[in-house]
């Protein structure tokens, strides 16, 4: 009965985040490189003639990168989104969406200014209902077409330039896994050859900002499709855990009794087709990924290579994890070192924050744990652990920002690797976000976490925030100030004392005459720096 409440509201309700819009999906668009649908609303591209935005060149960073990726111009997700559009709606105020007909991340209401804050929930603190209404929000994604948005099913080339375009449809839920797919997948050079050492969503600085924006979009995603604009995605916070203890038929499924590489057939899982994992063959063919199903999820928590990752990460290695003052170093990419980025993800030693490959720690070692479609970078998403996983990382990367409260300066702005600049817009994101603008506090983009709530302390911090900050900014000024405010007190003071010794041992008739006599009391005030 819940599904079928729920399969209505899809008469009434449009999606409205993704990847390519529907409305840009054309030869016109991709032949003027232009994406600025109208607003439903008035009618106008970008709502414009209601003042929610307008049209406007795409601007692009200019910053270096690092020497990662040695090509240019042979990947349509470099500059991105330039190879398709350079012109996109740029939205005034609190609006947002690819033609302004949204609210901000952290906004609602008709003019977008209501402020608002949702909590994520520990997913065993769900009561009942709340725990299936969330596994039906699961399983109508999966089965609903998205509305407003398709997936290029061929690179800018074999479209010619935008003359054939190739996109499909696609449902909610494996829009998501492609986008997740098109970030990480490997650069097609022709012929067989293809370059591996490129991710637009892993191993560089974006990598938290990128899965922060990827579950704030799937959660309006959820809040569209179902109405439900209170929905929060839960997380399961796996510290410490001796096993997978969502894989059971009550929340994520259980093993199946004949196939443990299989979920069992009683969990609503069990019956969904994966996309996106095929990347030898995509190679070999130098295709993308067309979203064609590829059999069943695949997942065998625990009987995974120990010699990688031996156990799931302990308290103890987040809180080493969270001790981090850096948030980047070195190369910038997998193999730096005391990087909190890179020891949260996983290529650095929990323990050491030494960058180490071989071993996966932390986010790396639940992907490697559950041993199946979880497990490959690319198809990974297919699992709807996914999401309850990278939840809780999000959290610890929020515990950070509390914690060390950087400035937006200590995000690179130079030369990480291609996409992970300061400044550089998401892949494969339309509306564009820029990986910078999602390295602030959770609360600012209108959500928070329940383990994480202090409420009286929270709105303390909250006013003193930018006090804070500015205060950072001037420290060092601030400080000199008082030792020069101290040092002027101590010689003033030296000379008062000085005089009255004078005073008192010398006649009236030779003492100087250093102030009048009615003005005598007011010497410690006013000489009191």
């Amino acid at each position: 009965m819940l599904l079928f409440a729920l399969g209505f509201l899809l008469i009434i309700l449009q999606p409205s985040t993704g990847q390519f819009p529907r409305a840009c999906a054309n030869v016109q668009s991709l032949l003027s490189k232009e994406c600025c649908p109208p607003w439903d609303g008035d009618g106008s591209p970008c709502g414009e003639l209601s003042g929610r935005g307008s049209c406007q060149n795409i601007l692009l960073s200019q910053a270096p990168l690092g020497p990662q990726f040695p090509f240019s111009g042979v990947d349509d997700r470099e500059d991105w989104p330039s190879v398709f559009y350079n012109r996109t709606c740029r939205c005034e105020g609190n609006f947002m969406g690819f033609s302004c007909g949204e609210c901000k991340f952290g906004f609602s209401g008709l003019n977008c200014t209501e402020r608002q804050v949702k909590i994520r929930r520990n997913i065993f603190q769900l009561t009942a209902s709340e725990k299936n209404k969330f596994l039906a929000y699961l399983n109508l994604a999966k089965n609903i077409p998205s509305r407003d948005y398709v997936i290029a099913i061929g690179t800018y080339t074999q479209m010619n330039n935008g003359s054939n375009p190739m996109f499909r449809d696609i449902n909610v839920y494996d829009l998501f896994v492609w986008m997740h797919y098109y970030a990480s997948r490997d650069t097609l050079l022709g012929g067989s050859s293809v370059w591996r050492d490129i991710d637009f969503a892993h191993e560089a600085p974006g990598f938290l900002p990128w899965h922060r924006v990827f579950l704030l979009m799937w959660e309006r995603q959820i809040q569209r499709i179902t109405g439900d604009e209170n929905f929060t995605i839960p997380y399961w916070d796996w510290r410490d855990a001796e096993d997978c203890e969502v894989c059971n038929d009550e929340y994520m499924g259980g093993r199946h009794p004949t196939d443990p590489n299989l979920l069992s057939p009683a969990s609503i899982f069990s019956s969904w087709q994966v996309i996106c994992t095929r990347s030898e063959e995509y190679n070999s063919q130098q295709a993308l990924c067309s979203a064609t199903s590829e059999g069943p999820i695949r997942r065998n928590p625990g009987n995974n290579d120990k010699s990688r990752t031996p156990r799931l990460p302990s308290s103890a290695d987040v809180e080493f994890c969270l001790s981090l003052t850096q948030y980047e170093s070195g190369p910038m990419d997998k193999m730096a070192n005391y990087s909190f980025r890179n020891t949260l993800e996983g290529f650095a030693d929990p323990q050491t924050a030494i960058s180490n490959p071989a071993q996966s720690g932390l986010h790396n070692a639940l992907h490697i744990y559950m041993n199946g479609s979880m497990s490959q970078v690319q198809g990974s998403a297919n699992d709807p652990i996914f999401v309850l996983h990278h939840a809780f990382v999000d959290s610890i990367f929020e515990r950070w920002l509390r914690r060390h409260r950087p400035m937006l300066e200590v995000y690179p702005a130079a030369n990480a690797p291609i996409g992970h600049n300061r400044e550089n817009y998401m892949v494969p994101f339309i509306p564009l976000y820029r990986n910078g603008e999602f390295f602030k506090l959770s609360r600012e983009l209108g959500y928070d976490y329940e383990y994480l709530q202090e409420p009286a302390l929270q709105s303390f911090q909250d006013f003193l925030t930018p006090y804070l900050q500015q205060a950072r900014q001037i420290w060092a000024w601030l400080v000199g100030a008082a030792v020069f405010g101290g040092i002027v007190t101590a010689v003033v003071t030296g000379l008062i004392r000085a005089c009255q010794k004078k005073k008192g041992g010398t006649s009236s008739e030779i003492q100087p005459l250093l102030i009048e006599s009615e003005d005598y009391n007011n010497v410690t005030y006013q000489s009191n720096f």
